[in-house]
């Protein structure tokens, strides 16, 4: 499987599935979940909140509207909107995440940072998780999966957990 760490807008790219922050709640607000919602349409978080409560370490696959991928892949990484997350909630979203992409037969698979925004973990505490969860992940379907963020230091600690994982 590979895996790359780059700066970008998830709401412009093309993938099988574009990966949601989300809450367990379902509810798409601030940061990524409402910059998908606005890109993708409403029918995102409807379909998300219809199949809430999502525990954090599960995930559920919703449509992805107007966005350029079949599937949004909403993986909790704190109970409440605006609640407080954790390395272990990040490692068990990202590994969620992973899963049900891989059950929706997903080959490429695009997530941001997890959890680092009102969840207040730090980009590199959450990079360390994620890309412990990544390469712990044995897929049948994915392919490829892209760490994508606009912020800077976000992608500066993905590409050192990657480096620091190689090795």
């Amino acid at each position: 499987m590979k895996v790359e760490a780059r700066k970008g807008n998830i709401t412009q790219v093309e993938a099988d599935c574009l990966v949601n922050a989300a809450n367990s709640l379902g509810y798409m607000g601030g940061g990524v979940a409402g910059a998908l919602k606005r890109a993708g349409g409403e029918e995102i978080e409807r379909e998300a909140v219809a199949k809430a409560p999502i525990p954090v370490g599960q995930a559920v696959a919703t449509t992805a509207g107007r966005l350029k991928a079949r599937h949004v892949i909403h993986a909790p990484t704190m109970e409440r909107p605006g609640g407080p997350s954790s390395p272990d909630k990040v490692r068990a979203a990202t590994a969620a995440a992973l899963r049900a992409a891989d059950e929706c037969g997903c080959h490429t698979v695009v997530i941001p940072g997890m959890g680092t925004g009102v969840g207040g973990v730090s980009p590199r505490d959450a990079a360390r998780a994620m890309v412990e969860a990544i390469r712990s992940f044995h897929p049948e379907h994915v392919e490829q999966v892209v760490l994508l963020d606009l912020n800077d230091e976000m992608v500066a600690a993905w590409q050192q957990a990657l480096d620091e994982a190689d090795t």
